[in-house]
């Protein structure tokens, strides 16, 4: 590489002096609009950090000389509507769950309320749709763990299952090889009894007698002896080609081998009583409610 200045005859400009390669650097000088707004945007930004929040502290952060913030008028914005909605919603509280879906006005308040509701605390895991995904149930249909009545969809808003909560549902799917009941080939013949349950294909030279047995013995306690399920202890029932995990063998397995227990959070005491009847009547609207 070599330093020196020298005037490029096809660009009509200076070079720098650096080469390398035999590739000149032009000498060609930022636009002068470009650097006026540069200059603009720093100053812009000192300003900023003056008249606006911005400068992050221990416990807090600079107000700035207008002391604005968006989620100070957010707040404010709610609060508001919380007033204009007050009386409408202290009707919907004191109503029962069958009086709202009686009433056409509480019921439109009430599913209106319930799908914001949902969207902000129940969508990250249901979905926007509330169609669900892995290991989170599709409140659309008509297949529920815990009831699909508009009480017990109700309880389970409030208490949750497996969240801590003394009222919650508390059934769970045991591990049977992680606990040692059951034997790994033990374990692959009764998955495939269960996905038979189903109308689902099964391993060539799978032993169905074995694998009934093994069901009778270890799982019929929860899940009744023809697999349809106990709504009581959360036990899902195996005939109906609906699966929270999957259906495949291997994920069978899995779920037989380890167990499942997910966790549905109790949302009594994060949100009003009002509110969670209105989430309640929105789910029992999706279409699965009983």
């Amino acid at each position: 590489m070599t330093e020196h200045s020298d005037f490029d005859q096809i660009s009509g400009r200076t070079t720098t002096g650096h080469e390398w390669d035999g590739i000149k650097e032009l000498n060609t000088p930022l636009p002068r609009w470009w650097v006026i707004t540069f200059y603009l945007c720093i100053v812009w930004a000192f300003g900023y950090w003056i008249v606006y929040p911005a400068w992050p502290l221990v416990s807090g952060y600079t107000s700035g000389v207008l002391h604005y913030s968006s989620r100070a008028d957010l707040a404010v914005e709610l609060a508001n509507l919380e007033k204009i909605r007050g009386d409408k919603m202290v009707a919907l509280g004191a109503a029962s769950l069958a009086d709202i879906e009686k009433d056409p006005a509480l019921l439109a308040l009430a599913r209106a309320r319930g799908k914001t509701v949902f969207g902000d605390n129940c969508a990250p895991c249901h979905g926007s749709g509330a169609a669900g995904a892995k290991g989170f149930p599709n409140l659309n249909d008509d297949d529920w763990l815990w009831g699909g009545t508009l009480e017990q969809i109700m309880q389970t808003i409030q208490f949750g299952a497996r969240s801590g909560h003394a009222k919650s549902h508390e059934g769970q799917m045991l591990a049977f090889g992680k606990d040692g009941t059951l034997k790994k080939e033990e374990i692959v013949t009764v998955a495939n009894y269960v996905r038979s349950l189903s109308g689902l294909p099964t391993r060539p030279g799978y032993d169905a007698a074995a694998g009934a047995k093994i069901f009778a013995d270890n799982c019929t306690v929860c899940h009744g002896d023809a697999g349809k399920g106990n709504q009581e202890v959360g036990a899902p029932n195996l005939t109906d080609k609906i699966w929270l995990y999957g259906s495949d063998e291997a994920t069978i397995i899995e779920t037989v081998t380890n167990g499942r227990a997910g966790v549905m959070p109790a949302w009594v005491g994060r949100l009003d009583p009002s509110t969670i009847k209105a989430m309640a009547v929105y789910v029992h609207s999706l279409g699965g409610g009983k």
